[in-house]
């Protein structure tokens, strides 16, 4: 298989899963967006512009939050996508059992030291989070909470620079754009 051949069975596999796991959820912001929009985003933005057409990071980028946010276990996805699906979904999958702090402060730490892989999937998940700040953002956020958020993306991808240049500079123009929309300079 090519560098851009993307094994669309299993990835249409990945979206039916995902979609069936967080059926219930919706975004947080005023437009009360289907969830599932989201981990589709991720991904469009990995293929767009990263230019990243592995499948098994794709299939990750359709996953990665069914472990935070609804019932899915490891186990589970290692049974129905494979070991490697399964480590990449875990290696950026925050740790419930801790405090909100200690799992943002964890991944500014740990973030230099994920897979090449997983800094993709993390740097398509904040621009797309911070996007949405933009676009959609959360209602019950105040703005320090959404000021706060901010700075924390801008941190764990700081960690990460010299993965992906354009999904970089995508990073760059929404966080640009957010505070130009929250007037914060």
């Amino acid at each position: 298989m090519s560098d851009k051949m993307i094994d669309m069975p299993a990835l249409f596999k990945a979206l039916e899963f995902s979609a069936f796991k967080h059926k219930d959820q919706r975004r947080k912001g005023p437009q009360n967006i289907p969830y599932i929009n989201h981990p589709i985003q991720v991904a469009h933005v990995l293929i767009e512009t990263g230019q990243a057409y592995n499948t098994n990071l794709l299939i990750a980028a359709i996953l990665h939050d069914t472990i935070e946010d609804t019932n899915t276990t490891e186990e589970e996805i290692k049974r129905v996508f494979g070991d490697d699906v399964a480590a990449l979904v875990m290696e950026v999958t925050d740790d419930k059992n801790l405090f909100w702090e200690a799992r943002k402060q964890l991944q500014i730490e740990t973030s230099p030291f994920a897979s090449y892989d997983a800094k993709l999937l993390k740097l398509a998940d904040k621009i797309c989070n911070v996007r949405d700040l933009v676009i959609n953002p959360p209602d019950n956020w105040s703005l320090d909470r959404k000021l706060e958020y901010l700075q924390w993306a801008s941190d764990v991808i700081a960690g990460i620079r010299g993965v992906n240049q354009p999904m970089e500079n995508l990073f760059d123009e929404w966080i640009y754009k957010a505070k130009a929309y929250y007037k914060v300079s």
